[in-house]
């Protein structure tokens, strides 16, 4: 049960780094209106935010053990 717990921080302080730097990429690199993702800070939250957890996904370990 402690690791489910471990597995959803991970993954939520990648989501919340995600969204972070989202943010400031917004702000020190956004438009004013003419890009897709960097024109609104949410957006850009968000599609930074989506990329960290799937990086937490596919950098996760898996704890199997070898049947050898």
């Amino acid at each position: 049960m402690k690791e489910k717990y471990r597995k959803i921080l991970r993954t939520a302080l990648f989501v919340l780094g995600g969204a972070a730097l989202g943010y400031i990429y917004y702000y020190f690199f956004g438009c004013d209106g003419s890009c897709a993702i960097t024109s609104s800070p949410w957006r850009s939250m968000i599609y930074v935010a989506v990329i960290g957890a799937l990086v937490a996904a596919i950098t996760e370990k898996e704890n199997k053990e070898c049947n050898t």
